[in-house]
């Protein structure tokens, strides 16, 4: 009798785990709003605190070159959702979008202004094979008649045409309006830690079949709020100067961190962890501007820039995979993946057909095999001017050459990401043929994918003269020629910078109203030893000249004051900022020019 218990136990244990090896496995997409690529711990950020992600790193794969669609949210997402270029969808913009200004030379395209029904989504992938379909946060996808229930989920909660959440504290409502699926809310709720519960009760639910949830939280998105008990653990904030020393922002990814782990602790209660794949991802870079209260979030350091940027601190993102199958967990992966990838690799992992022609490829062989993926080219077109001071242009990576284009003035420049991936150094006055030949291949891309492209804008009024007769030209609208001179968006920084060539110059357009003789007035910096640069600034054929003195730091402004200029008429003028000679490594750091009428000082 034992031996006949031994051997009925055994083969119990043997049918549940065939049949459990037979089993479709589950999908959890967790993507989080404006998370930087180096804000994780297993990323190397010391200030924030992220253990269950860490985890999540060394029990799977985490891609140190993961990148964004777009380098912003709307665009990003659908192209996780359908596996295709933004630029192919022409939904290239957050929704609905920045309205076009007067100050933009350019004029947007006419976006939609929601995903396309038409186009098959994961999770009507998932739900046509089988799964249970759950949309937990983020939608901005679009609003009545294009939300989640019309695009494959069965569930939705929290989801609708909004960016930004109504509120990250119960009662989740304003306006009139509450979130979906959250009315009924303790008081003080935290919108992280609900969703978390939103999801445990969904994997509870799904627990007998096999299911695709996507976890879009609206962390770490501005505003910028989380639970005192979170924000005290961190040090109070100091003087942004270029790091990342947020608690606001620390805090909301503790929270993240923390939902996360309540996901993965259920489906280990569950039984299912072990046939369950879990993606964790962003959508754009960190906000790394001043953008509204308590930011900049965050740095994205050393990568440049951040989310609305062409630049890789603008697209690149955190990528970490863990699942059944993975083949040496812990490691890391340079393979060169985007967000259109995710849905034809989820689709392999799982066993299904993808019936349709997607962008993306799958790199599901990097996961269960280590595998190297071939070399190929990705694609950002961005044809928008961003809230966070990026410009309308497009971009290519091929190999570890980076190739970005302006649409206001066709500038390029070509970085080579293995050498410099800070991106500080443009080679396009060093490899001209190699920016004709990736200049040719995006322009091509572009009409494959029919591409939308910003149009002249008729309403153009650059730097508009002030009631107070005042005209200001901040570093952040300068139109730069040359190599190496570039804005600098940072706050700390907020400037024209990398003036190391002498050749380098900038230019401003503007409009005057009421003519006059008008005083001139720089804000500069200079570091030690570039002191001694001689400057010609020049509008309407008259030359003011600037001898650069030391200012104790290039982001240690002081104004300094050029000689008066007469504009005797009403209309456009230029004014051209031009070094004639750099006996130091840099010409100066430039904040503003501001041109005063006489006697109004």
């Amino acid at each position: 009798m034992p031996g006949t218990f031994w051997k009925l136990l055994f083969f119990m244990a043997a049918s549940i785990a065939a049949a459990q090896e037979g089993a479709k496995p589950n999908v959890v997409l967790i993507v989080a709003d404006d998370l930087g690529a180096m804000d994780l711990g297993c990323y190397g950020s010391t200030f924030h605190r992220t253990p269950a992600l860490d985890r999540l790193a060394h029990e799977g794969v985490r891609f140190t070159q993961a990148y964004a669609a777009c380098p912003v949210c709307s665009p990003s997402r659908a192209a996780v959702l359908t596996g295709k270029y933004p630029a192919r969808l022409h939904l290239t913009d957050w929704l609905p979008g920045r309205a076009d200004m007067p100050s933009q030379r350019l004029q947007r395209p006419n976006i939609r202004q929601q995903l396309p029904l038409e186009e098959v989504t994961l999770a009507e992938l998932f739900r046509d094979a089988g799964y249970a379909t759950g949309h937990i946060g983020k939608w901005h996808l679009g609003g009545d008649g294009f939300g989640p229930l019309e695009q494959g989920f069965e569930v939705n909660i929290g989801g609708d045409h909004t960016g930004t959440p109504l509120s990250y504290f119960a009662p989740f409502s304003k306006g009139g309006r509450t979130m979906p699926g959250l009315a009924e809310a303790p008081a003080g709720q935290y919108l992280t830690d609900r969703y978390a519960i939103e999801a445990e009760r969904f994997l509870e639910a799904h627990r007998d079949r096999p299911f695709f949830l996507y976890l879009p939280h609206n962390a770490v998105h501005t505003p910028l709020r989380a639970p005192d008990e979170l924000v005290q653990q961190f040090p109070a904030a100091t003087p942004f100067t270029g790091q990342q020393n947020n608690p606001i922002y620390a805090a909301m990814l503790l929270a993240l961190d923390r939902a996360v782990d309540k996901v993965r602790t259920k489906l280990t209660a569950l039984g299912i962890a072990d046939r369950t794949w879990i993606v964790f991802t962003s959508d754009n870079g960190g906000l790394s501007n001043a953008e509204g209260p308590q930011t900049p979030a965050t740095s994205n350091a050393p990568l440049r820039e951040g989310k609305g940027w062409l630049y890789e601190g603008g697209i690149r993102v955190p990528l970490i995979i863990a699942g059944p199958r993975i083949k040496s967990p812990g490691r890391t992966s340079d393979a060169v993946v985007s967000g259109y990838d995710v849905l034809p690799t989820l689709a392999e992992l799982c066993g299904l057909e993808v019936p349709h022609a997607v962008d993306g490829v799958s790199f599901a062989s990097v996961l269960t095999e280590a595998a190297q993926l071939p070399e190929r080219t990705l694609y950002w077109h961005y044809p928008h001017y961003s809230n966070q001071g990026g410009r309308p242009g497009a971009a290519l990576r091929a190999g570890n050459l980076k190739l970005i284009e302006y649409f206001e003035d066709g500038r390029r420049e070509l970085f080579d990401l293995a050498a410099d991936p800070r991106e500080t150094r443009n080679l396009s006055s060093e490899r001209p043929q190699e920016v004709e030949r990736l200049g040719r291949q995006l322009a091509a891309w572009r009409t494959e994918v029919g591409a939308q492209l910003p149009t002249p804008n008729p309403h153009y009024h650059p730097h508009p003269q002030a009631p107070n007769g005042r005209i200001e030209l901040p570093a952040k609208t300068a139109i730069v020629h040359g190599v190496m001179l570039r804005y600098e968006s940072m706050p700390h920084k907020n400037t024209l910078g990398f003036w190391t060539l002498a050749e380098d110059w900038a230019r401003w357009e503007f409009e005057v109203a009421r003519p006059g003789v008008f005083r001139m007035q720089a804000l500069v910096g200079c570091g030690k030893g570039s002191g001694g640069s001689v400057v010609e600034f020049t509008v309407n054929q008259q030359t003011l000249v600037l001898t650069v003195e030391e200012t104790g730091g290039f982001q240690n402004f002081v104004p300094r004051d050029l000689g008066v200029v007469t504009l005797p008429r009403p209309g456009r003028y230029e004014l051209t900022v031009k070094p004639k000679t750099k006996p130091g490594p840099a010409v100066m750091d430039l904040r503003q020019v501001t041109l005063v009428p006489e006697g109004k000082q």
